[in-house]
C-alpha cells in the first residue's frame, strides 16, 4: 500500500490521549453501577470502598508494608505540591527537570517557596539531566516519567540506600508501567487517570518510614493549608491512610478506582501492565526505525517512556497530522504537549491495546504524506 493510500481498517478504539487516558479494555457505564453515590464518603460502606483502593494499590505494586498510602486532593498535581509544602525547607533540595511538569516543581520550589538552597539541573526536551551530579545529601525532587518528553530515567541505580536526604518522585505516568524500586523512592505520587484509566482529581501520595519521620519532625515555616495538612500536634494523621480522606472524595470516581484495580488482578497484575506498555512502545519503535521522517523525543532507547511516547516531527506537519488523524475518527488528542518540541504524543499506558497501535501506524504514513501535499 502506497504511503498516499488510506488505509481501510482502524484501531478498534482511538482514544490515544495521554491524560485522561484510555479505559481499560471493554470498559463501560456499567462498571459503575455498584457506586456509593448519595452515601457519605464517611460510612462505613464507603469507607471500606475507599480502603479497598489502599489496598489493591498496595498488592498490585508491591509497596513495602511500612510505607503508607493515602487519596489526596488535586490529582498528582496536589499529591505532589502537599510534600514540598510539608517536608522542603530544612535541608538544600535538588530540583530535576526536563520536560514542563519537572519545570512547574522549580516554579513551585525557586519562586513560590523561594528556597535558597535549591539546587536546578536541567536539561531539553529528549534529555536527561546528568544524574551523576545529584547530591544526596539534600532532598530530591524529580518525575520518573516526563509526561510531555517521553523521557524516563532508566532505573533507580542512580539512587543510593543510604541517602540523607529525601527522594519527591512524581510517577504519575510511571506507576504501573514501570517498575518502582520502593527502597529508593521516600515519596512516590500519581493520579488515576494515567495507566489505569481512571477518572480524574483525585491523587495518591505513597510515603516511606524516612517521610514520615520527616513529616513529624520538621515543621516548615510557611502556613499549610488544609487540604495539605498531614499532621497534627506533630504526628501523622493516620486516618488520611487508613481512608479517612481529608476532603470529600467521588463514590464514582473510587468506584472507577477499584475497576481499574480489579482489572490490572485479573490480566496478572504489575508484570502483565508492564508487558503490556512495553509491547506498545515496541510497535511504535518497529515503525519509527523504518520510517526516516520522524523520530522519538528521546534521544536514546533506555530513556524512551513506554506509555507517553514523544515523537519528533518538524514544524507543523505534526499538528496536521493529528489534525486530520482526528477528523477521520482514527486517533484523538495525538498532538505534542503545547510546550514540547513540535510532533506527536501517543498514549501506549497499559489500558491502550497492542492491536490499535499496530493499525495506527498505516495512518501515520498516510496523514504524514496527506500533509506534506497540502504544504
Amino acid at each position: 500500500m502506497s504511503a498516499n493510500q488510506k488505509p481501510s481498517v482502524k484501531p478498534a478504539r482511538n482514544q490515544f490521549s495521554s491524560g485522561p487516558c484510555a479505559k481499560r479494555p471493554g470498559w463501560t457505564l456499567d462498571a459503575l453501577k455498584g457506586a456509593l453515590v448519595g452515601r457519605s464518603h464517611r460510612a462505613k460502606p464507603a469507607k471500606a470502598r475507599i480502603k479497598q483502593v489502599i489496598d489493591k494499590t498496595r498488592a498490585i505494586l508491591g509497596v513495602p508494608a511500612d510505607y503508607k498510602i493515602a487519596i489526596v486532593p488535586a490529582s498528582d498535581t496536589g499529591a505532589v505540591e502537599m510534600m514540598l509544602w510539608h517536608t522542603l525547607g530544612g535541608r538544600p533540595v535538588d530540583m530535576l527537570a526536563w520536560e514542563s511538569f519537572g519545570e512547574g516543581w522549580v516554579t513551585d520550589v525557586v519562586k513560590q517557596l523561594k528556597l535558597k538552597d535549591a539546587r536546578v539541573l536541567k536539561s531539553d526536551y529528549g534529555k536527561l539531566p546528568d544524574l551523576t551530579q545529584v547530591n544526596f545529601d539534600h532532598d530530591v525532587v524529580f518525575t520518573w516519567n516526563g509526561t510531555t518528553s517521553g523521557v524516563r530515567v532508566p532505573n533507580g541505580n542512580w539512587i543510593p540506600k543510604d541517602r540523607k536526604g529525601l527522594t519527591i518522585c512524581d510517577a504519575t505516568s510511571a506507576v504501573f508501567a514501570m517498575e518502582m524500586p520502593w527502597d529508593k523512592l521516600d515519596v512516590v505520587t500519581y493520579s488515576w487517570q494515567k495507566v489505569l484509566g481512571g477518572e480524574a482529581q483525585h491523587g495518591m501520595l505513597i510515603i516511606s518510614p524516612r517521610a514520615v519521620e520527616r513529616l513529624e519532625s520538621y515543621t516548615p515555616p510557611w502556613p499549610m493549608p488544609k487540604i495539605f495538612r498531614l499532621t497534627s500536634k506533630g504526628k501523622l494523621s493516620e486516618g488520611i491512610f487508613e481512608g479517612d480522606t481529608i476532603n470529600t472524595v467521588s463514590m464514582l470516581c473510587v468506584e472507577d478506582a477499584v475497576d481499574g484495580l480489579v482489572w490490572a488482578e485479573s490480566i496478572g497484575g504489575l508484570k502483565a501492565l508492564i508487558a503490556r506498555s512495553e509491547a506498545n512502545l515496541k510497535v511504535i519503535s518497529d515503525f519509527v526505525a523504518t520510517h526516516n521522517w520522524i523520530k522519538f523525543l528521546a534521544e536514546t532507547p533506555d530513556i524512551r517512556s513506554c506509555t507517553s511516547i514523544c515523537l519528533s516531527i518538524p514544524g507543523e506537519t505534526g499538528k496536521k497530522m493529528a489534525a486530520l488523524l482526528e477528523a477521520e475518527g482514527v486517533a484523538l488528542d495525538i498532538g505534542a504537549y503545547r510546550d514540547a518540541p513540535p510532533g506527536l504524543r501517543i498514549w501506549g499506558g497499559a489500558t491502550v491495546d497492542t492491536s490499535d497501535l499496530e493499525k495506527l501506524m498505516p495512518w501515520l504514513s498516510w496523514a504524514y504524506a496527506e500533509a506534506q501535499t497540502a504544504a
